[in-house]
């Protein structure tokens, strides 16, 4: 929105050759000689409306609010990507537990998984399967309360040998009233870098093994 004024009163005011290219930038300060030079020329015989006063009054206030806004949102952009980046660089090197169902077996190492269980059972089991889906472990859990059970894979096989390093997917299954049930999975990760994008997006952990994670799909952090 642009501020209209006549023209005529920049000659009166020896501002039209510097404001006229450039309204945009017009200031309070010039606003307001502007203002008084339209009152004292204006038309004995056709006043400036009081409606048309406050109109004008009300657009530079309306102009000059949005810029004030925009500056304000600006920093506080701003603020919040420099305090994501801190965050960022702080995780770097951290293990995290993110939704999802394949996990990443390090050389000679464990994996972190869990699974929200919505009520409380007397059997829960998890398994984990290779790439051509054959049943590496199984584990057996035993009853749990309701919330989030943990496990710890410690990378071995059903016949207590080192399973090779690479990916895996687990599942783990509860009985709830009766009925085996599949729950959501979570799986623990090591962050090797983050990507922090200026576009919006947010932020991306990229975990070992497993590639680029949104930081919505972290459940824990450590």
């Amino acid at each position: 929105m642009a501020v209209e004024v006549n023209t005529a009163l920049l000659e009166d005011l020896g501002l039209r050759r510097e404001l006229a290219p450039k309204r945009e930038r017009l200031g309070q300060e010039d606003f307001l000689r502007l203002m008084v030079a339209q009152l004292r020329n204006q038309n004995p015989l056709q006043p400036m409306e009081n409606g048309e006063f406050l109109t004008q009054i009300a657009q530079f206030g309306t102009v000059s609010g949005v810029r004030e806004l925009n500056a304000a949102f600006e920093r506080l952009t701003e603020s919040l990507y420099s305090n994501q980046a801190l965050q960022a660089a702080s995780l770097v090197g951290r293990r995290v537990l993110v939704a999802g169902s394949e996990a990443y077996l390090p050389e000679g190492g464990e994996v972190a998984l869990a699974a929200e269980l919505p009520a409380a059972s007397p059997q829960v089991r998890a398994v984990i399967r290779d790439a051509l889906g054959r049943t590496v472990r199984e584990i057996d859990l035993g009853g749990r309360p309701a919330g989030l059970v943990e496990l710890r894979w410690d990378g071995l096989t059903g016949e207590g040998e080192p399973a090779p390093a690479g990916r895996y997917t687990v599942s783990v299954e509860a009985l709830l009233d009766g009925q085996a049930t599949a729950l959501e999975t979570y799986v623990g990760a090591r962050v090797e870098s983050v990507t922090l994008d200026r576009g919006g997006r947010g932020l991306a952990l990229n975990l070992q093994g497993l590639g680029s994670v949104d930081l919505g799909e972290v459940r824990r952090i450590g």
